[in-house]
């Protein structure tokens, strides 16, 4: 039996999610992405005018006369939830820690994706891959994903994209919708997210904190590296370092919104502050003329 804090925590998920689904993607919600993929339907006798490349070699020659393969659009898609498991999204100094962000995203697409039908995974990683459930279908699935996203403990304390989007190709063969949950500070990751995004319908989820972007102006600050520990002494009372920090926090995040452009991969921008649901919804929502 699960403690019944957390079935609270899921059921208020599930609650609010179920509430904006309609509005998020609603009937929508296959136009929003660049396509669910294409599943072999039959073949057909060739006519002029078509696709050669389309012919089915074996059939033709097999029946003596041109065949082309037919294909259909699936109409089920596969939804993967690749999370960043690392110890600085436990951060959050603003209204909820990171991970609650993630998991309230979460609860919104994988109920959205339900509604229409189609399989919901996850993978979770910190500098390795720690956790891979694959998708299924189904309200009480959906509901073990959005636990394992609030309450996971993580072997490592690390980040390592490059070892979860290399899983990623390993384990979803077929192409999928693609949600990489992460607050990216990281490196080294860069051709494997260019691979996933060619490969997968791959939208880059960035939960930020603003205590990250800009220090507030306290006097002496020590700061934690929730990763690695280490431990720096800053004086936010000069203004020259609180914009020296701002700055390389800007330019940090310039490069990977040029990361991501290069890549072909969207980025959708978050923060602990609140508003991330709304973000969701103007990123995933096709604008309407």
């Amino acid at each position: 039996m699960l403690p019944p804090d957390v079935v609270r925590q899921v059921r208020r998920l599930q609650l609010r999610s179920r509430r904006v689904v309609a509005n998020l993607l609603g009937g929508e919600y296959h136009s929003v992405f660049k396509g669910a993929g294409l599943a072999f339907a039959d073949v057909r006798a060739y006519q002029p005018g078509d696709d050669v490349r389309a012919i089915d070699w074996n059939v033709t020659a097999r029946m003596g006369q041109p065949f082309l393969k037919r294909f259909v659009e699936e109409r089920e898609l596969t939804v993967l939830f690749v999370v960043d498991a690392s110890a600085s999204l436990a951060v959050g100094t603003r209204r909820q820690p990171k991970r609650e962000v993630v998991a309230e995203l979460a609860a919104l697409l994988a109920f959205a994706a339900l509604h229409n039908n189609d399989r919901v995974g996850l993978l979770h990683c910190s500098d390795r891959v720690e956790q891979v459930v694959p998708p299924r279908k189904g309200t009480r699935h959906a509901q073990r994903l959005l636990r394992d996203i609030l309450f996971f403990q993580p072997a490592r304390r690390g980040t390592g994209l490059r070892a979860a989007l290399d899983a990623l190709q390993r384990i979803q063969k077929r192409r999928a919708i693609v949600f990489l949950f992460s607050d990216f500070r990281d490196h080294g990751y860069e051709r494997a997210l260019r691979l996933a995004g060619r490969k997968h319908d791959l939208i880059a989820v960035w939960v930020r904190d603003p205590l990250e972007e800009e220090l507030p102006d306290v006097g002496l600050l020590e700061l934690q590296d929730a990763e690695t520990g280490d431990q720096q002494l800053i004086d936010t009372a000069s203004a020259a370092v609180r914009a020296a920090f701002a700055a390389d926090r800007r330019r940090r995040g310039e490069a990977l919104q040029r990361l991501m452009r290069g890549a072909g991969v969207d980025l959708i921008d978050v923060s602990t502050a609140g508003g991330h649901l709304d973000a969701a919804l103007r990123a995933l929502t096709p604008t309407r003329p």
